[in-house]
């Protein structure tokens, strides 16, 4: 033995740390501890000689037991599971055969598992009502009927009730944050007045002079709602601890030693065990069942606003040479006439609404799921089955881009074949080069009796330049845009409505004295 070990456990003995304690830390045997302590007390005592075999601790022999046939089954529970709790394992060696009692699974667990020391975090306690905390966490799990799949982990808990809502999505962007809040808060009935977050780009866009810079579309999400969001400072997890720490009880008491078949029954087991786990077990620091605090707390949370917040994304997508748009990395069909238009798509958590330039809408179509490459499509969207009605509206459609463009879709349609096919594709270059520049190609085109989708695409790579993305808007399509993500949201609001979400109210009672000063 060293002499730096054996110093560590004279000293810890008399500081008043038990045997057990000094072995369990140390990682070492409790008859070793105790033959290393009594030698030192020999060799203190003037008067005594260190006999060569003192007499030493006992070792305690082990006993059988009812859980030694269940050792292999717990090492490989731990092994697959190494957050799963011993509740957990006790319930699977319950559905197993094993008669025997909670409390020696949980100290053969303790053995079999162990766990680093973290530093003390003292938590601050918050009033009803006062505060809520939020984050997101990130797992890969292996679905039995989607296979492997990323998900991520929306949470959001009350300070002083510790009741908690939890929902898993395959995104967290903003419209999915935004859409776990409104599920939070019907689930909680209300808000908390403040809520912490850490710096995800949702909420804070950056820091300035020790200052965060807040999203202004979160702002105005968080003002619909009336709380304030407060953005803890970087790099200090612990500070929202109260929604750190359920992480881990999700991934233990949740996720460890289950299976899911999809995203979908994920969700629904999440709903059985915060309404029959989470919310009924006693938490262990406020020693009460955060279901009973949250009766108290739930009075003093702010109410909900008569119309949700629309957490609807919207996109501008063109329309290709098929009559598809893309979201998703899926396709959904539009109706023929609007190939190559750039409209604009509204996706809602179970439709994809597609908008002409007047607002109507022109398309619907359930949003697809945890697939990539599908297609959509309406029978109605296709073109007419009648051959003089799919001429009718081609020549409708060229005939509003002038003279040109008519006599360019003649010598399309002079051809043996696919001159149709041809003629929706050459529409489709229209979303990604200026009007102006597909009418010069249509000409030259025309001059030199090179009518095909190929020939024209020629001329433009070489006589013109596509579009930039910033172009690809112009400014009445973005006002469209604008109308469409304002929804039922009412007027803008001018910025010093959000004043109170930035700064405490006796801040702003001093700027304003400042300002009459001046």
């Amino acid at each position: 033995m060293s002499e730096t070990l054996e110093n560590q456990i004279v000293h810890r003995w008399r500081g008043g740390q038990s045997m057990r304690g000094i072995a369990r830390e140390l990682g070492i045997s409790r008859w070793r501890v105790g033959r290393t302590i009594a030698l030192n007390t020999s060799a203190r005592d003037a008067n005594s000689q260190v006999p060569v075999n003192a007499e030493l601790p006992k070792v305690r022999t082990n006993r059988s037991s009812k859980l030694d046939e269940y050792i292999p089954a717990i090492e490989q529970m731990l092994e697959r599971y190494p957050n799963m709790t011993a509740v957990r394992i006790f319930q699977e060696l319950k559905q197993r055969g094993y008669a025997g009692g909670f409390t020696i699974v949980r100290q053969k667990v303790k053995k079999l598992r162990r766990r680093p020391t973290s530093p003390l975090v003292v938590r601050f306690e918050t009033a009803p009502g006062a505060q809520a905390q939020m984050d997101w966490s990130v797992y890969d799990i292996d679905f039995t009927g989607e296979g492997r799949r990323r998900v991520n982990l929306f949470s959001y808990i009350l300070g002083y009730s510790r009741r908690q809502f939890i929902t898993f999505s395959d995104r967290q962007d903003f419209e999915a944050t935004v859409r776990g809040h409104v599920q939070a808060f019907e689930h909680l009935q209300g808000a908390a007045a403040t809520c912490l977050y850490d710096n995800m780009k949702v909420v804070v866009t950056r820091w300035e002079d020790d200052q965060p810079i807040y999203n202004t579309r979160f702002l105005a999400f968080a003002t619909h709602y009336g709380y304030r969001p407060w953005a803890c400072r970087p790099h200090r997890p612990q500070t929202k601890g109260k929604v750190e720490r359920p992480f881990q009880y999700v991934e233990t008491s949740l996720l460890g030693g289950r299976t899911f078949r999809s995203l979908e029954h994920l969700n629904e087991v999440a709903r059985w065990w915060l309404a029959n786990v989470a919310d009924t077990r006693v938490h262990g620091t406020t020693k009460m069942r955060p279901l009973e605090l949250h009766a108290q707390e739930q009075p003093q949370l702010l109410p909900l606003p008569a119309h949700h917040y629309d957490t609807a994304q919207v996109v501008y997508r063109v329309v290709d040479g098929e009559g598809l748009v893309v979201y998703g990395n899926n396709y959904y069909s539009v109706p023929w006439q609007l190939v190559g238009e750039l409209l604009p798509v509204r996706v809602t958590e179970p439709q994809l609404i597609v908008y002409n330039h007047s607002l109507d809408v022109v398309a619907t179509h359930v949003v697809l799921k945890h697939v990539t490459g599908q297609r959509q499509i309406d029978p109605a969207h296709r073109p007419p089955p009648n051959y003089a009605d799919q001429l009718d509206q081609l020549r409708q459609r060229f005939s509003v881009l002038g003279e040109t463009a008519s006599r360019f879709l003649e010598g399309l349609l002079r051809r043996p074949r696919g001159g149709r096919q041809q003629a929706q594709r050459v529409l489709a270059l229209l979303s990604s080069y200026r009007r102006d520049d597909v009418l010069a190609a249509m000409d030259r085109a025309v001059r030199y009796h090179a009518y095909s989708h190929s020939s024209l695409e020629r001329i433009l790579a070489t006589e013109a330049k596509p579009k930039a993305a910033w172009q690809l808007l112009s400014d009445n399509e973005q006002e469209t845009l604008r109308k469409l993500s304002e929804g039922n949201q009412g007027t803008a609001r001018s910025s010093a409505a959000y004043q109170y979400l930035l700064f405490p109210p006796e801040d702003n009672d001093d700027r304003q004295a400042e300002t009459e000063d001046q």
